[in-house]
């Protein structure tokens, strides 16, 4: 684990905050290590649309909250978001795209529970 980094999919993320049983050893074991951690912007923008529409009752201050945390901010950047266009569609979920566009393009494991995940040329954990 000693230099790898990982991107934390929008539920590892969620899990985390509310310690939700859902959470897997493995993951736990990667948030409680020394490896960086990124949280992307995409995944707290998928937050604040959920909790906008009532469909989730978390934290807003996941800004302060997150690095707290230990999470690494990622920001998405134009190569983020055009590396989206070249994925197949396995996976509908535009936000999830964007997490597999930005581990790709960053070099970065994603922690997920998500199997779709599994369909792209993405490292898994």
């Amino acid at each position: 684990m000693t230099g790898e980094a990982f991107l934390a999919d929008t539920h590892i993320i969620l899990w985390s905050i509310n310690d939700d049983p859902r959470l897997r050893p493995a993951h736990r074991k990667i948030l409680a290590s020394s490896a960086i951690v990124y949280a992307s912007a995409a995944s707290v923008w998928e937050i604040a649309i959920k909790q906008n529409i009532g469909k989730l009752d978390t934290p807003t201050n996941l800004d302060v909250l997150l690095p707290r945390m230990q999470f690494t901010p990622l920001a998405i950047t134009i190569e983020h978001a055009q590396r989206v266009a070249g994925l197949p569609r396995h996976h509908g979920d535009p936000f999830d795209r964007l997490l597999i566009a930005q581990a790709q393009t960053e070099n970065l494991s994603i922690l997920t529970a998500d199997p779709l995940f599994s369909h792209y040329d993405v490292a898994l954990a």
